[in-house]
């Protein structure tokens, strides 16, 4: 005797709808999955920074592995067959959530590899205990302003310098619904 498929909502948990947007936008992210950033994927992540970033941007290993080593610090990769697409680098200070880095290879860009990312970033930073979620991002990256904006957050000011040569940065923030 067969048994009857399970239908959802009957036998089988129902998703939240943060998952099942989660879940679409991994669909429309080329069959990637998500998953913690480990030791292991170090030297990846790392190249993965100097392609996305200008050379005074970028960060040096150390750095990188300062920001991954801050309490509060989780890193999410986006995996496809061939590797590393892409990944976020977060830290949850008490209440407030930072986004450090989001780096897609530019081949995974427009596909939502990044949506995904920041959408499971911000989940577990709400976990953690984020009612709010900080970033900056350089005022001369039209498609980056372009990306945060898209996904709710707000422009707080501007920090002057705030990259090598003088370039400004947003300081961007969105509140998360609690």
């Amino acid at each position: 005797m067969t048994r009857p498929a399970t239908k959802r909502g009957m036998d089988a948990p129902a998703e939240s709808s943060r998952e099942s947007k989660i879940a679409r936008e991994l669909d429309a992210a080329q069959s990637v999955t998500l998953r913690r950033l480990t030791d292991a994927d170090f030297e990846s992540a790392h190249e993965i920074d100097q392609k996305c970033y200008p050379r005074e941007i970028a960060y040096s290993r150390r750095e990188f592995r300062w920001y991954l080593r801050l309490p509060g610090a989780e890193g999410i990769v986006a995996e496809t067959r061939g590797g590393i697409a892409g990944f976020i680098l977060t830290a949850c200070f008490e209440r407030t959530g930072h986004i450090i880095t989001i780096d897609v290879l530019s081949e995974f860009r427009r596909a939502r590899v990044g949506t995904a990312l920041l959408w499971a970033a911000e989940e577990s930073l709400a976990r953690r205990g984020a009612t709010e979620i900080e970033l900056e991002t350089a005022i001369d990256n039209a498609a980056a302003v372009e990306f945060w904006k898209k996904n709710g957050y707000l422009t707080r000011g501007i920090l002057k310098n705030y990259y090598p040569g003088g370039l400004a940065a947003y300081a961007m923030m969105k509140r998360l619904d609690g």
